[in-house]
């Protein structure tokens, strides 16, 4: 990983900490640490993406009231999924960059929703096939908006 990446990276962590918490925003922002998650996880080993992604996911779990440790199992299954993904494709596109991120952040909510508490989860339909598809598409603009403002380098290698 760059130095370059390596800042987009901690930017967008800490833009999610300060977005979702400090202002209160919830889901009106973007995800911007699973987007930081998949970026990162590109440049890094399976164990790499997989240790980035239980951190991320346990930061993100701090913070959770209802179901602690939902999004540290969806987390490290991303990061070592995205570590993978390298190997399987290797896509400079705007259509794959904005698949990756959009079936990515549909993937973890639908990961994250199995294994949160049932007391405290929404309904399948309103939340995997509603709800997260949106979210998913708003991720995904997101991340290619970062990706080409932010990477541009490393997109026209």
């Amino acid at each position: 990983m760059s130095a370059r990446e390596a800042i987009v990276v901690a930017s967008l962590i800490i833009a999610h900490l300060l977005l979702r918490i400090g202002f209160g925003l919830g889901n009106a922002a973007p995800d911007l640490m699973l987007l930081a998650l998949l970026l990162a996880s590109r440049s890094l080993s399976l164990g790499g993406g997989a240790l980035l992604g239980f951190c991320l996911g346990l930061l993100e779990d701090a913070f959770s009231m209802l179901s602690f440790g939902a999004s540290v199992f969806a987390f490290t299954l991303m990061g070592t999924l995205g570590a993978q993904v390298r190997h399987l494709f290797v896509g400079r596109s705007t259509f794959f960059q904005a698949t990756y991120f959009f079936l990515a952040k549909w993937i973890r909510d639908l990961l994250a929703w199995v294994v949160s508490n049932p007391d405290s989860r929404e309904f399948f339909v309103d939340h995997v096939l509603w709800e997260s598809p949106l979210m998913a598409l708003y991720a995904a603009a997101t991340g290619v908006c970062v990706r080409y403002l932010f990477l541009k380098e490393s997109v026209s290698q």
